[in-house]
């Protein structure tokens, strides 16, 4: 389903799908390779959000215990921050993890790539409607911030160090301020 923005809105969708075909899939798209830290960031994410379908409360307290730690571990060890309220659709790919931010309240696509050093952020608050919101094949370039309650509509890609504070449309390229050579 599409949002008047024409961005996908339908990541809850992914909760349907299953636990063991997302993982399936996010383990192919690290490469077949279970030690990548961007396969790691996204098990524990699945399994942030797998756990809170568990009922009763008390049963699901052993298994929330266990996703803080890895979400701990995620965050001190690969320096990924990614909490399992964020909206991650299917076959994310954290290529070169490291100082990656995803607000709480993000939204992501199906089949979009991050970088290293990427920020999802707030521009002022830490509030639920002031996180970014990505669309479908979404590329974000090293160093890339996109801060606030943007839209960013499918197939597009947005170059390193960029920094993004208001909607782009579809099948577009956000790229940085050119180089200034000063010479001594």
């Amino acid at each position: 389903m599409r949002d008047a923005h024409g961005v996908n809105s339908s990541t809850d969708d992914q909760d349907d799908v299953g636990f063991w075909t997302l993982v399936v899939e996010d383990w192919r798209t690290h490469h077949s390779r279970w030690t990548q830290p961007g396969f790691r960031a996204l098990f524990m994410y699945r399994f942030g959000r797998w756990r809170m379908g568990i009922e009763p409360r008390v049963l699901r307290i052993p298994f929330s215990r266990l996703y803080w730690f890895m979400h701990r571990y995620v965050r001190n060890h690969y320096t990924i921050e990614l909490h399992a309220t964020a909206k991650i659709g299917r076959r994310l790919l954290i290529a070169h993890p490291g100082a990656v931010i995803i607000h709480e309240h993000s939204t992501i696509g199906d089949d979009c790539i991050i970088r290293q050093g990427v920020t999802l952020g707030a521009a002022d608050e830490w509030a639920e409607d002031r996180a970014p919101v990505l669309g479908d094949r979404v590329n974000v370039g090293a160093g890339a911030m996109l801060l606030g309650r943007i839209r960013i509509g499918d197939d597009v890609r947005i170059g390193p160090n960029a920094v993004v504070i208001r909607n782009i449309p579809s099948n577009s390229t956000v790229a940085p301020a050119p180089i200034r050579v000063i010479q001594l």
